[in-house]
């Protein structure tokens, strides 16, 4: 096993290949046009020569140096600057037809020892298959790339190698052969929206703790591994100011995608899809937060499997005092639920829908006349369902979006699996509606109303409470 590791340029990719690619190997990355290849491996050299101080070399036989430099800059990899500092050469060979195959081998071999380069890339082995009129020349190629450049000169190297569409096959087959590991990128789609993955079909020497890794590059290439839950450091929730007609996610991220935030006066439909924990779903709940932060009330009939004691610890990892949550926090629980009093608990009967929702009706305008402030409401559709039916239910969540519009204050619906006939009914009635899923572990949102791109769903706790950061999918 080679004790040594090279970054791959992404620190999610290198998490799960034990550090990175062995040093000295020579790597296929595979695909689709389109897939994502070249961002890819421009990183790879890019953050190499500018993080490890590792020289690189580029060779293309598809794409010219201006062209490559200019949309490189569009993922901030400045490569005009780094060729001038020694660390980078760029070996245009597009027109390979007319040389042979020593003339091309020693062009590459010449550029990766006038920089003394660790890594190189060849883009892309299908080109240069192609280009020779004799198989066996390709082949040839293959061979010296893996002796003499890699092996010899310690060179770690990415081959790049075009999938046609349709296609299963990688190239000519040869380079998986030869390679030490094969990755092969992919773009399709959840939901009619883009999503990219990558598989690790193959790497010697090393523990493969998760094969499929989804990524995006937007803003160079991100791969994300299984969501993992972050220890907080007792931070205090800051409030994101509210725009004049729109109430802030509490999300910024999510407060751009949206155009500025949850318009005064909407409900929102939090559709909660399969393996999506309740800590997960609970990062789209910000804007409680943020009306807490800003002695706003916040009422809450819970979900099934969420109680006060779970709201509370919520709260308070946010930095929320007891105190505050005791006055502006009100958990609405059905009789025969409620194990203990807590000035933070309304109880209901869970029988008579009216004798209910005046009971609600009566705390949220005692709490609205004392603090003057417009409240959040964050109802569990499947628990209101399990206590009156779906159609009472579907009854209250009506009025609720009258009350809430009339009011210009702000609901959540949270829709967990099993209520999937709902959906289209609720859509109908609501603002907003967003979907968090999970593929590959990786968490992830995007919005039916109004339409948005998938975007992956990070926690930074960097100040102390958690913080959602949301990456689009591009």
């Amino acid at each position: 096993m080679l004790s040594c590791r090279v970054s791959s340029g992404d620190r999610g990719l290198d998490e799960v290949l034990d550090g990175g690619f062995p040093r000295g190997s020579l790597i296929v990355l595979a695909g689709n046009p389109g897939t994502g290849k070249t961002v890819f491996s421009a990183q790879f050299l890019y953050r190499g020569a500018v993080d490890h101080n590792e020289p690189g070399v580029y060779v293309s036989f598809a794409e010219n140096k201006e062209t490559f430099y200019g949309n490189m800059m569009g993922f901030g990899f400045d490569f005009e600057a780094l060729e001038k500092t020694g660390k980078f050469r760029y070996l245009d060979l597009l027109t390979v037809r007319e040389a042979g195959v020593s003339t091309v081998l020693n062009m590459i071999v010449e550029a990766v020892e006038a920089v003394k380069a660790k890594r190189l890339v060849l883009d892309s082995y299908s080109v240069l298959a192609q280009a020779f009129e004799r198989p066996f020349d390709s082949r040839i190629v293959a061979h010296t790339l893996l002796s003499k450049i890699i092996r010899q000169v310690g060179c770690t190297s990415l081959l790049i190698s075009e999938v046609p569409y349709g296609s299963e096959r990688i190239g000519t087959g040869m380079e998986e052969f030869v390679a030490d590991g094969v990755l092969l990128l992919r773009a399709s789609e959840i939901d009619g929206r883009l999503f990219r993955d990558l598989e690790i079909k193959k790497m010697r020497g090393t523990r493969i703790t998760e094969s499929t890794l989804a990524f995006t590059i937007y803003d160079g290439f991100k791969a994300f591994t299984m969501f993992r839950d972050k220890p907080l450091k007792g931070g205090v929730f800051q409030p994101i100011p509210d725009g004049t007609d729109r109430f802030s996610t509490g999300i910024p991220d999510l407060d751009s995608l949206l155009g500025g935030g949850y318009p005064k006066g909407s409900t929102v439909l939090l559709e909660i899809d399969l393996n999506v924990s309740t800590l997960q779903y609970h990062l789209f709940l910000a804007s409680a937060f943020n009306f807490l932060a800003q002695d706003r009330p916040l009422f809450v009939i819970p979900s099934v499997g969420v109680d006060l004691d779970l709201i509370l610890n919520r709260a308070r990892d946010a930095g929320f005092a007891d105190e505050k949550l005791e006055r502006l926090l009100r958990l609405f629980e059905f009789k025969g639920i409620v194990l203990n009093k807590h000035p933070c608990l309304v109880e209901m009967e869970g029988r008579d829908t009216e004798v209910d929702i005046e009971k609600y009706l009566d705390t949220v305008d005692e709490i609205r006349t004392r603090t003057g402030q417009p409240v959040i409401h964050v109802i569990g559709v499947d628990k209101m369902a399990t206590h009156y039916g779906f159609e009472a239910t579907l009854r209250i969540l009506n009025l609720a979006v009258s009350m809430v519009r009339q009011r210009r204050s702000l609901a959540i619906f949270i829709l967990k699996p099993g209520f999937k006939n709902a959906v289209p009914i609720l859509n109908s009635i609501v603002d907003v509606h967003l979907k968090v899923v999970r593929e590959h572990g990786a968490l992830l949102v995007y919005g039916l109303k109004p339409r948005t791109n998938l975007n992956f769903v990070e926690m930074d706790v960097t100040k102390g409470y958690p913080i959602t950061r949301l990456k689009p999918i591009e």
